[in-house]
């Protein structure tokens, strides 16, 4: 048994060393704000096996899958794992108190010392926090900018293109720029969704079938971009973002992308494709009960088109 462990770690670090030499990284730049060079070397060589989330932030920072690859787990790493997904859930759900309940399990568990555990802990309660207000935009772009530096210390918004990041980094450099938009600095929004885009095009083809960043960072541009008022833009983007999710299987933004780009259509005075998407939009809403949405494309198809529906 601990032979056959044995030979799955040194594949994995080998893997890792061969991904990051194609991709003419030094380990300094791939482990910067995970783990110390001498870590990542020794994880090359077979010679150790740092903690499942150093391991997949590696994987996502190389552009590769972390659900795919072999990492032994600690009794608390399961249970701060599993913990995770309840809070994701919870956010999801937009069950605040319990998430918020879950969090408080989490940070319990966590070591001090772990940037990674301590940032998921940090932009969770930021998400939480929006859905119930208890944090303005501003104090959420400063917790977030504080979670992102934990890992990424020379983090820049005016340069988000010159550092390597995994798919929590990439969420909340999303998340800042939901904020800024929620500050209403849409612009800004758009600048930062703008080098996002081109970061998440570039580095992480071979993971969008399996994190779905890119529908997300698409919806959001989209979103900012129609707030702008360049609605040919947006209703573009909108579009790719909705391809992207059935493309990829990622159904979670799906209707989102759809009332985006019905609302550009109809600023770009195109109400039959406008009204056929809302038509698609609302109907996807009430499948997977996304009440919100609901009531956002009831909202905007009667103002808009004078189109009732029936709740």
């Amino acid at each position: 048994m601990r032979r056959d462990s044995a030979m799955k770690n040194v594949f994995l670090g080998e893997y890792i060393k061969q991904r990051r030499l194609d991709l003419g990284l030094t380990q300094e730049q791939l482990c910067d704000g995970i783990c110390e060079p001498m870590t990542l070397s020794r994880l090359e060589n077979g010679k150790q096996t740092p903690s499942r989330n150093r391991i997949n932030a590696l994987l996502q920072r190389l552009g590769l899958p972390d659900d795919r690859y072999f990492a032994l787990l600690s009794k608390n790493e399961l249970e701060m794992e599993a913990l995770q997904k309840e809070i994701v859930a919870c956010n999801v759900t937009e069950k605040v108190p319990e998430g918020f309940e879950k969090l408080a399990q989490f940070e319990k568990l966590a070591d001090p010392d772990d940037q990674i555990a301590q940032q998921f802990a940090l932009r969770s309660r930021v998400l939480l926090g929006r859905l119930d207000g208890r944090y303005t935009p501003l104090e959420q772009i400063d917790l977030l900018m504080q979670a992102i530096q934990l890992t990424v210390p020379r983090f820049d918004l005016e340069s988000i293109e010159s550092f390597l990041y995994t798919k929590d980094e990439i969420t909340i450099i999303n998340q800042i720029g939901l904020a800024y938009s929620d500050a209403g600095q849409n612009k800004k929004a758009a600048e930062i969704y703008y080098q996002l885009l081109k970061y998440v095009r570039k580095h992480f083809k071979e993971t969008i079938t399996s994190i779905g960043v890119l529908p997300l960072v698409l919806y959001n541009y989209a979103r900012v971009l129609d707030l702008c008022g360049r609605y040919e833009e947006g209703a573009a983007l909108a579009k790719e973002g909705r391809e992207a999710c059935i493309q990829y299987g990622h159904y979670q933004v799906l209707p989102r992308c759809l009332e985006i780009e019905a609302e550009c259509r109809h600023f770009m005075d195109d109400d039959e494709i406008s009204k056929e998407l809302y038509y698609q939009s609302y109907y996807l809403c009430k499948v997977i009960g996304y009440q919100i949405g609901l009531e956002v494309v009831k909202k905007e198809a009667k103002e808009y088109l004078n189109i009732d529906f029936m709740s």
